[in-house]
């Protein structure tokens, strides 16, 4: 039964759904690194795809193909393979933890969209937040380090594909059902992606292919967790630690990749996660 006076469940669900994402995109960082790309996230849509229809096509049938809105889907779906390849092909350059901060922009992204596309009107506090969130990524990005190359670029713009993506699920929200649009999406992934496979085919082990179907499985469960989570707690409350995902990712970076973040981009990942943080405080406030 839906109820908000669980915050502490709400934040539980929500740091193990940041710990699966993270793992998620450390484990896709060492696949891709050994097989083409859109193997790996043809195999993560197809393994998500199977795994809805056998979850909720027996409740729903037929319904959760239904939608009012067809284009917007079919946006919202491509909107999310951009955001996949792109941000797998940040990884092969860029250290897990610093490309999830960058990622994180996209509720900064959001803002300006809503502002630019949708005419919604943005007050100074928000606008203030975004550039906080830029100042963090100049502070991870500077000239002269290490990762100021136009690699970061590939991040970048996974994060501009995920404020479209967040926008279009505000969207649809209102008209379907959040099982259709998540099937419809990682559908439209896996037979996008089938499109070009044949020219990147290259066949994996058992093990592997085991692995990148896992990444489907963990997509799935970790974002049905951050659903689940805002049963139990307003957004505002819990959005500030949806950003452990970030340190997560440091630390798994660090862990399996030995990479540590200088202090340069341990400041910037912290001005990233305080600019959402206030990000969060002042919609609430809205």
């Amino acid at each position: 039964m839906p109820t908000r006076h669980q915050p502490t469940l709400g934040i539980l669900l929500i740091l193990a759904a940041g710990l699966l994402l993270a793992s998620q995109d450390a484990l896709s960082k060492s696949l891709t690194a050994v097989y083409p790309l859109l193997l790996v996230v043809w195999l993560r849509y197809l393994s998500q795809s199977v795994l809805m229809l056998a979850l909720f096509a027996p409740r729903m049938g037929l319904n959760l193909l239904r939608t009012q809105r067809p284009w917007l889907q079919l946006v919202r779906g491509l909107s999310l393979v951009a955001i996949t390849l792109l941000f797998y092909s940040a990884l092969r350059f860029i250290p897990l933890g610093e490309a999830t901060a960058v990622i994180f922009l996209a509720p900064l992204v959001v803002i300006v969209l809503s502002a630019t596309w949708l005419k919604e009107h943005i007050s100074r506090g928000l606008w203030l937040s975004v550039g906080v969130g830029l100042l963090g990524v100049l502070l991870i990005v500077r000239p002269g380090g290490a990762l100021f190359t136009p690699a970061i670029l590939l991040p970048l713009g996974a994060a501009f594909c995920f404020g479209i993506y967040q926008l279009l699920t505000r969207r649809l929200s209102a008209t379907d059902h959040p099982a259709t649009s998540n099937f419809l999406s990682a559908l439209v992934g896996t037979l996008s992606v089938s499109v070009l496979l044949p020219w990147f085919w290259q066949t994996p082990t058992l093990v592997d292919g085991l692995l990148m179907a896992t990444l489907g499985a963990t997509a799935m469960t970790g974002h049905m967790l951050l659903t689940h989570a805002y049963r139990f707690g307003s957004a505002a409350s819990l959005a500030p630690f949806t950003y452990v995902q970030i340190v997560t990712a440091t630390l798994l970076g660090m862990l399996f990749f030995d990479h540590t973040p200088d202090l340069w981009a341990i400041l910037g990942m912290a001005v990233i996660i305080l600019s959402g943080a206030a990000l969060a405080w002042g919609q609430r406030a809205r």
